[in-house]
């Protein structure tokens, strides 16, 4: 035999700390045919600062689609499929690498994926810039050992075949047609080249996690062995592996057999299916003399001959796949969306999603029995919904299995006509659901009866669109999409159905009510700047406090919500909004000329404007032209007092009873905006840094020029001739 290594590799992740599906990083791998033997090749790595600490890594794998995973524990939506994936820890302590090996021999072919995640993030919303987050990097690369001539069993044939020792197990594959109901794989003439005990171990199927399937079967000595398999996965290849249990240098000679029983299909759509569909998609036409087709839209009912359906072990309906977007697929039947569903045979209904961009959504499948349909009361119509094969075996006991994979049961009564299944993350394969009718007391007592029954099958990117509390998200990983929730407002769960720690309507109010009312107490702030003559000044608050308050008003989470534009604008602008509102305060702290002032103003808020488009969470948009501003106030301060040879400001009252309260406001501002915010108290929180830093421009805003007459309406609205006096502005007072 010849063997051929093959190695597969992506670049490194960043990982992230868990809070969300989109937190954990996706690596995606294709396993090639006759692959024999798979290794992960796993490294982890850290950074090497004082802010880098231990750290676990949780790795989840899955063959055929994304792992399902739930690191916190949260609850998933009610009819959903929930099979823990298989996972590893890798802990990085003081090494700053760890590499992990991890082997699966006879992996099934196909896609594999493998997710990544630091643990539950800690919820503390960090300002960028203000720490260094310990960076950690997750790589994973993949060998295969593939074997190039692996030898076919062909059904039906008796083939000898030598195990050369046990290092070396024989692998063969033979292929499974459609329609195969069974197979019988027989092992007979087992000699030893040291005329001893034989001794073999065989082994069925491919491995798949987080479920293996695969079948072992241990002959010894000469007497033939044999395992029946029902319902095989169709139109693959399965492998059979044969191990030597003997001693080291003893070969082993056996002749296998595999066989099939096929299942044949009954004839309930025809061609006429096809021409009517085509007519329902086109319009009607007037059809030739003598036709036999239906009417335009009008779908054919064949006749369901009892004697046909005694011959046949199933009976398989018609379904379109029509494609609606990405990861969004909705399944019709031709002959409407009523199947019939007898006792004698299972109803089948195929499903295709092997397109292998079909695995990052949830499949959904819903099961409506028609009551009047169902002359027996007691009846039950069960279903199974399964991958690769169909179960064509529906009893009481519905336990859905097939030979290599579990399915998913369902039943519907004239007590319960309603079932739905969610299928997360279904595995890239074509799906089928079995229908049949099962009466408590044997299928003699229903063997005349039929139900209607009505399926709807959709694939859906998200569940309910994660409901009124979640935003559904398209991920994507290299050329893979998948898609998963958001969740808001203290909702969780894979579909944002956990209302473990959701808020109430009433907290959701009083945050928005928090957030956005706190913005009023710049009123102080714009009525003092308006007193002293600084209508520039007041002008840009009453844009900071509009802004704020409707994109506090448009950012919450839950039900209590108002957008009066878009929320990106409404964003911009708040942000915008309060870095020139500290910057202008600043700049008129530091008693600069009128047109130096205002020249300072114009440019400084086209510069933040800049660099808040190119990052607008950034810390520097906000520090860069604080410290700035507050360089030219120093430098500002500095002149005036050299000028006057004392200090500046020179009155002890305008230190003590405006400066060091404002300045005392502003760092614990800071403080809370920068070190105390968390997504829990984040509504009052920053309502705080609102009120705070509203309050410190009330106090820091310098008192008008001495030249400066109070407002007067009197004055300014009577008419009459006044002495023309000299505004010259005067740098050096200072009260």
């Amino acid at each position: 035999s010849l063997y051929v290594s093959e190695y597969f590799s992506q670049s490194a992740q960043k990982l992230s700390f868990y809070s969300w599906y989109g937190n954990a990083k996706l690596f995606h791998f294709h396993v090639p045919e006759d692959t024999v033997l798979l290794r992960w090749l796993l490294q982890a790595s850290r950074g090497k600062g004082p802010e880098c600490t231990s750290m676990e890594i949780t790795v989840h794998f899955r063959h055929g689609a994304p792992p399902v995973i739930n690191p916190l524990g949260t609850r998933f939506p009610a009819n959903a499929t929930i099979r823990p994936s298989y996972n590893i820890s890798i802990t990085l302590g003081s090494a700053v690498q760890n590499t992990t090996f991890v082997n699966i021999t006879t992996p099934a072919a196909g896609d594999w994926f493998i997710a990544a995640h630091l643990p539950e993030a800690a919820g503390r919303i960090e300002v960028k810039g203000f720490s260094t987050p310990c960076p950690y990097m997750f790589q994973a690369d993949m060998f295969v050992l593939r074997l190039t001539d692996m030898p076919v069993l062909e059904p039906g044939v008796p083939m000898p075949h030598t195990v050369v020792s046990p290092a070396k197990p024989l692998h063969v594959k033979v292929f499974v047609p459609k329609h195969a109901a069974g197979m019988q794989f027989q092992l007979s003439s087992c000699i030893t080249s040291e005329q001893r005990t034989c001794a073999v171990r065989v082994l069925l199927g491919s491995i798949t996690l987080p479920q293996s399937f695969q079948k072992s079967l241990t002959c010894t000595g000469s007497i033939n062995c044999s395992l029946a398999l029902d319902s095989p996965p169709w139109e693959k290849w399965l492998q059979i592996v044969v191990e030597s249990l003997g001693t080291a240098n003893a070969s082993v000679s056996v002749e296998m057999l595999a066989s099939f029983t096929v299942c044949r299909p009954g004839s309930t759509s025809s061609f006429l299916n096809f021409i009517s569909l085509n007519q329902s998609q086109a319009g009607a036409r007037p059809g030739a003399a003598g036709s036999s087709a239906p009417a335009a839209g009008e779908a054919p009912h064949p006749p369901h001959n009892t004697s046909s359906q005694r011959s046949s072990c199933l009976q398989s309906q018609p379904v379109v796949r029509e494609d609606l977007d990405v990861v969004s697929v909705r399944y019709r039947l031709l002959n409407g969306p009523s199947v019939p569903v007898s006792s004698l045979s299972p109803t089948l209904l195929l499903l295709n999603l092997n397109t292998g961009m079909d695995s990052g959504g949830s499949l959904v499948i819903s099961v409506l029995l028609n009551k009047t349909s169902v002359s027996l009361a007691n009846a039950t119509v069960a279903a199974c919904v399964s991958a690769a094969s169909p179960v064509l075996s529906l009893n009481a006991t519905q336990n859905c299995s097939t030979a290599f994979s579990q399915g998913y049961p369902l039943s519907v009564s004239t007590s319960s006509v309603e079932a739905m299944l969610i299928v997360l993350y279904p595995q890239t394969d074509d799906w089928f659901l079995s229908l049949q009718l099962l009466c408590p007391k044997g299928q003699g007592e229903c063997s005349s009866a039929e139900a209607k029954v009505t399926v709807f099958a959709y694939l859906t990117p998200c569940f309910n669109d994660c409901g009124p509390y979640g935003q559904c998200s398209l991920l994507r990983r290299h050329g893979y999409l998948y898609a998963g929730c958001s969740c808001k407002a203290g909702w969780g769960g894979w579909s944002c159905t956990d209302d473990t720690k959701a808020q109430t309507v009433g907290t959701q109010n009083l945050a928005t009510l928090l957030l956005t009312l706190s913005n009023l107490m710049f009123l102080p702030a714009i009525a003092v700047a308006v007193y002293r003559y600084y209508l520039v000044e007041a002008s840009v608050y009453t844009y900071t406090m509009f802004f704020s308050t409707f994109y506090h008003a448009c950012d919450q989470p839950g039900v209590a919500v108002m957008c009066i534009m878009d929320y990106d604008t409404l964003q911009y602008c708040d942000f915008l909004g309060s870095v020139v509102s500290i910057w202008v305060t600043i700049l008129c702290m530091a008693r600069l000329k009128k047109i130096l002032k205002y020249v300072l103003f114009v440019l400084g808020t086209l510069l933040i404007a800049m660099s808040l488009q190119l990052d607008r969470r950034g810390v520097w948009n906000m520090m860069g032209p604080c410290l700035f501003a507050l360089l030219i106030m120093v430098t500002a301060w500095v002149h005036h007092g050299a000028k006057r040879r004392h200090c500046y400001p020179s009155s002890w009252k305008r230190w003590v009873f405006y400066l060091l309260p404002g300045i005392t406001l502003a760092f614990i501002a800071i403080s809370v905006y920068a070190f105390m915010e968390t997504n829990e108290n984040y509504y009052y929180t920053h309502s705080i840094w609102h009120v705070l830093v509203a309050c410190s421009v009330a106090f820091l805003l310098p008192p008008r020029d001495k030249h400066k007459k109070p407002w007067a309406w009197s004055q300014k609205l009577t008419c009459r001739y006044q002495i023309c006096q000299n505004d010259r502005e005067e740098l050096y007072a200072v009260t």
